[in-house]
């Protein structure tokens, strides 16, 4: 690390005013802070002092990411040796098939993404924000295995570019950049994003030539029991069960199948501080409770199925934790943190068993409720000087 550090000092006056690189001194500076920590401090003003700053809380993070993308990772090796036929193939084997098929989708992901900021950051002249190192690895999470790279790059620049740049950057963003991504990919290109798991290979399994084989996720099944088209004993017999789906043995999109992982990144980003406990609460609290709502009167199959099913289908888990949370665009009241979350969780279930066209509800409940954050915040605000207003009136003393 001496060694680097020296390098990096030694090429650093390039960058600085006058040298022949200075248009790019933020991004150099974006490249140093990744490496190092500042030697920059305060001087002036009151400030709050914290050993953590931006670039270490996106660290605790991704750290948290780190069990469902191995597990996703793995997944998609152990969904692919099934559907060919090869049932005995090693943890090793299915994981290596999962890594080199997830890696260039976060490869990509980062590159476009980050050249983006870079170029925003040298046009404005301010510092390269650290919220794209969750961003860049959230995107690659909640897209299908088999997404062509050129529309994961074309999806992380609309993203950053529409979600955050034009709102000022990082923390001035009213929706979230990761699920702008996927919602851009879901209403460009919806075949793509049906629902279906694809593994494209040309392995022999037994004496036939499988070129490509097409599942359904375990969401799929309910969209098409809420559409009629199966029964509820057919989609009891469809569905996985509850131990498999909590592991996360079942198809579906990298970073969302496991909600055994996806728990214990929410241990970790509650430990830490870092994610908000009330909102992923809430959250499956809305869940629990619509989805009861729905077996109370249910009127097709998707209804009847257990409410705590839903939170192990789709990216209800992944969401609760990991989106829904996001500190910019939830809400930062309290109450609202509740009411916010609450609201998500009856959403997502609404959307999912009413109008089976968009199975994956939680994508759009969080989105529009990012937009409504804000009002949710001012009404709990206003609401809390009201009674505060209405308390010293009422114990006011005359002299």
């Amino acid at each position: 690390m001496k060694a680097l550090e020296k390098l990096v000092n030694k090429v650093k006056p390039s960058f600085e005013k006058g040298g022949k690189f200075h248009k790019l001194h933020r991004t150099f500076e974006a490249f140093e802070t990744f490496l190092f920590v500042q030697g920059r401090v305060t001087y002036t003003g009151s400030h709050i002092r914290d050993a953590i700053d931006m670039k270490r809380t996106m660290m605790f993070v991704i750290i948290a990411l780190m069990p469902a993308m191995l597990f996703g990772m793995w997944n998609v090796g152990f969904q692919h040796y099934n559907a060919i036929g090869l049932f005995d193939a090693s943890l090793i084997d299915r994981f290596l098939f999962g890594f080199f098929k997830v890696l260039p989708i976060i490869v990509v992901s980062y590159v476009s993404g980050l050249a983006v900021e870079f170029v925003f950051a040298t046009l404005r002249d301010h510092e390269v924000n650290e919220g794209f190192l969750v961003s860049g690895m959230l995107i690659p999470l909640i897209v299908p295995v088999t997404t062509p790279l050129w529309m994961v790059a074309l999806a992380t620049i609309f993203a950053v570019i529409i979600g955050k740049e034009v709102f000022g950057g990082t923390g001035m963003n009213i929706v979230n950049p990761a699920l702008l991504a996927r919602a851009f990919l879901f209403f460009a290109y919806p075949a793509y994003m049906s629902g279906e798991v694809y593994t494209d290979t040309t392995l022999k399994a037994g004496q036939m030539l499988v070129d490509g084989f097409s599942g359904a996720t375990p969401l799929s099944f309910g969209a098409l029991a809420a559409s009629g088209q199966l029964s509820l004993a057919e989609l009891n017999s469809s569905l996985p069960s509850v131990m498999e789906m909590f592991i996360g043995y079942i198809p579906g999109v990298i970073g969302e199948t496991s909600t055994l992982a996806i728990l214990l990144g929410a241990i970790i980003l509650v430990l830490t501080g870092i994610g908000s406990l009330r909102i992923m609460l809430s959250v499956v609290a809305g869940g629990l409770f619509m989805g009861g709502i729905f077996n109370l009167f249910a009127v097709n199959p998707f209804m009847e199925i257990p409410a705590y099913y839903h939170l192990m289908l789709g990216g209800f888990a992944f969401g609760a934790v990991f989106m829904a949370t996001d500190p910019v665009t939830a809400s930062q009241t309290g109450t609202g943190k509740y009411i916010y979350g609450f609201l998500i969780g009856v959403i997502t279930i609404l959307i999912r068993v009413v109008n089976p066209a968009y199975p994956e509800g939680m994508m759009l409940a969080i989105l529009l409720m990012n937009v409504f954050a804000p009002l949710i915040d001012h009404y709990v605000v206003q609401a809390n000087i009201k009674r505060r207003l209405k308390r010293m009136n009422t114990s006011t003393v005359k002299v």
